[in-house]
């Protein structure tokens, strides 16, 4: 194959889920349903918090940041579908598609340190709850934000500034509906085994260490749940980290979803759904499990719309 170095290289093609015309339409009207509910149930999240004095807590402040970076994963990928499909132009930019890259794992790498914020917070409301506001207090909060910020964008960086070493072949079709980086890797000429080394060390690093704190906070969490003698009084504790749960849940289920179905299948299209489910779904899902799960967040927001005006 004939190699194309990156300064030279112009642009990548996005195939996304199917190339069939008479499809188009219909995966157009389904990703744009879903960005808008993602952006709007999001948003209202976060007049929601912002709204509500009793909602100016640890817990719900990194919620809304939960939900913003769940709106920039969202925008970071499925507004150029979008323009794509209504263009009939597959094609994006060499530096727009590792600037896609870089954003889609920033801010995942975001939405992942903040669960594992967010359930430290639950651990000391629950195993803590005397010292609670004195451990969460403001400038803790800003300083576990700030960390969670440096840690996600030298997480996309990282992988960002290796593809740029790489030089890439002339077939550069991605199978998939956003630059993903395994997909983008896949498509160079040049040694990967570097980058490869990279992905799963990082992986077990900013993605497995994470994980291990959450399992831990969730393992003390239900150990002082357990140790309450009264019913009801378990049902409240559990409760407050409910959703949170829920979130956690979805959150690395789809993402080990995707890793095992791009182990198993060479399937384009069970690839391209697993991505979607993993880059799309949660995003959108996350507002309906805080609002429906969580008592205090359905009285804000029935406060928050009951206040708008009318259109």
């Amino acid at each position: 194959m004939e190699i194309t170095n990156q300064t030279a290289l112009s642009e990548f093609l996005l195939l996304g889920m199917t190339e069939d015309p008479a499809l188009q339409p219909l995966i157009f009207s389904m990703f744009l349903s879903m960005y808008l509910v993602t952006v709007l149930g999001n948003l209202l999240i976060i007049l929601a918090v912002s709204s509500d004095s009793h909602l100016h807590t640890p817990m719900y402040f990194f919620l809304s940041i939960l939900s913003l970076a769940d709106i920039c994963m969202g925008t970071t990928t499925i507004p150029k579908m979008l323009v794509n499909i209504q263009t009939q132009d597959q094609s994006i930019s060499y530096t727009g598609c590792l600037s896609q890259v870089c954003f889609v794992l920033s801010f995942g790498g975001l939405e992942n340190f903040l669960l594992a914020v967010m359930a430290y917070d639950r651990f000391v409301a629950i195993c803590h709850p005397l010292r609670y506001t004195v451990i969460m207090n403001p400038c803790l909060c800003v300083l576990l934000l700030l960390l969670c910020l440096l840690l996600s964008i030298v997480h996309g960086l990282l992988h960002t500034l290796m593809l740029m070493q790489l030089s890439f072949c002339t077939d550069l079709e991605i199978p998939d509906f956003f630059c993903e980086l395994s997909q983008v890797i896949k498509l160079a000429c040049s040694d990967t085994f570097i980058n490869n080394i990279l992905v799963y060390l990082v992986s077990i690093i900013f993605f497995g260490v994470p994980l291990s704190g959450i399992i831990f906070s969730y393992t003390q969490i239900l150990s002082s749940i357990l140790r309450i003698s009264s019913v009801v009084g378990r049902y409240k504790a559990f409760s407050t980290c409910g959703s949170h749960l829920s979130v956690v849940s979805l959150f690395y289920g789809t993402g080990f979803g995707v890793y095992l179905s791009s182990a198993v299948t060479d399937s384009t299209i069970k690839n391209v759904v697993a991505s979607m489910m993993y880059s799309v779904v949660p995003q959108m899902l996350n507002p309906f499990i805080y609002s429906l799960r969580n008592r205090e967040m359905k009285g804000a927001l029935r406060h928050l719309i009951g206040w708008m005006p009318p259109l």
